[in-house]
């Protein structure tokens, strides 16, 4: 059996990222996350040096890049080939704090995108709303509340009572 894919948002603030090849969105999607992004053209090994996570969307660069991110144990995507790649990235639709992620493991980019079209018709302001106001309270309620258990059925019984 194929192991899971462990799924994890990522924190990348001041983290070096590199994206092979051209790909303003791919750049731009880093950026966002806070990551520190280098993005060329041709590949050569020392722009490896200090960075935490690789996206190749030259696929004709693709094999040498993950063999190098490989051996240095760096995060590798290679854009469409699933055995070149250490993570994939799943079809997403954010609004405002709420992140709606799909994955297929590769199998299915297309059927990710549906999915994530479906469900993300799902999310409305509503719903931005109120993660923004349960972000708010999140301090108060780690205050006054000691525990884990605590602390999950006050905000279950909020969203309950928000959205019903």
């Amino acid at each position: 059996m194929t192991a899971q894919h462990y799924v994890a948002c990522l924190d990348l603030t001041g983290r070096r990222c590199l994206v092979v090849g051209r790909s303003e969105g791919k750049v731009r999607a880093l950026e966002a996350a806070g990551a520190e992004v280098v993005s060329v053209d041709r590949y050569e090994p020392e722009l490896l040096d200090d960075v935490w996570l690789v996206v190749v969307v030259d696929v004709e660069q693709g094999e040498r890049v993950f063999a190098d991110a490989s051996a240095r144990r760096i995060f590798c995507n290679v854009e469409d080939v699933p055995e070149l790649c250490t993570f994939i990235l799943p079809a997403l639709h954010r609004r405002g704090d709420i992140t709606v992620a799909v994955s297929t493991a590769g199998a299915s980019p297309a059927l990710a995108q549906w999915l994530r079209d479906r469900f993300a018709s799902q999310v409305g302001f509503e719903h931005e709303q109120l993660a923004r106001e349960l972000r708010r309270v999140r301090p108060w309620v780690k205050k006054t509340y000691a525990t884990y258990d605590e602390r999950r059925d006050y905000f279950r019984n909020a969203v309950t009572k928000a959205l019903g």
